[in-house]
């Protein structure tokens, strides 16, 4: 069956997406359509989520200061904690040369309570470089539990040009998909109402999935019927629970 995944291609990486190789080996064709664009800002504030630390990688890119982080800021910052929310993330912060804690947490709520646990409320700030659109989870339960933080919006969010000519060439092509999933908040707001048009009759047959709680919250406020949600924001568990949902 044809499922329509809302969200960007992987940062850095070469070689099928493996929200389609997964979807591929339950049977089901995916077709990815980019929903946000990003725009790098505060850069030469932020000298050192996966688009927080591509601002970081932009920073880097000048040849003195990449030599400066590998001769020392990099084994600085390794000797702090390095905190991440998902794999993808995980991923490209070791590719900076660091070692990240936390990628098996999945959300911000659970993530903050592993801040809570490791770290001591007489600390300096933890560092949060994030994006112009954010929930306030990690923030506030930080902040309540006395653990200073230090955010820095190191990238703004925005819909993606090409999304509404992207999504009709679509449903044109394809027609209505089996399966939809959503990726974030910022993805509901964007497509919906694109997707709701292009549907038409056929939208109440359409199994729409959630790649986590928070995503899955903004889906129910709008109205949508939640068919699905990951049990952890990876390729494997989506592909899952589309595939189940889809039986």
């Amino acid at each position: 069956m044809q499922v329509l995944l809302l969200k960007e291609p992987r940062d850095g990486e070469s070689g099928p997406d493996p929200y389609i190789q997964e979807l591929a080996s339950h049977g089901h064709k995916a077709t990815l359509i980019p929903v946000l664009s990003f725009k790098f800002v505060s850069l030469n504030t932020c000298r050192i989520s996966p688009r927080a630390v591509e601002a970081v990688k932009m920073c880097l890119e000048a040849e003195e200061r990449r030599e400066e982080w590998n001769s020392s800021v990099k084994e600085k910052w390794n000797s702090k904690s390095i905190y991440v929310v998902g794999r993808a993330t995980a991923a490209l912060v070791r590719n900076l040369g660091l070692n990240p804690l936390g990628e098996d947490t999945g959300t911000a709520d659970v993530l903050s309570r592993l801040i809570i646990e490791r770290e001591d409320r007489n600390i300096p700030p933890l560092f949060f470089p994030c994006g112009s659109i954010k929930r306030e989870v990690l923030p506030t339960a930080l902040r309540e539990n006395g653990v200073p933080l230090e955010t820095l919006t190191v990238y703004q969010t925005a819909e993606h040009p090409d999304l509404e000519k992207n999504l009709k060439n679509y449903f044109t092509e394809q027609g209505a998909p089996a399966s939809i999933a959503f990726f974030s908040p910022s993805g509901v707001k964007f497509c919906l109402e694109v997707v709701r048009r292009l549907s038409g009759e056929e939208l109440p047959q359409i199994k729409f999935a959630s790649i986590g709680p928070t995503t899955q919250d903004a889906m129910i406020a709008e109205g949508l019927c939640v068919s699905c949600t990951a049990e952890q924001p990876t390729a494997e568990h989506l592909a899952a629970a589309i595939a189940k949902s889809l039986q």
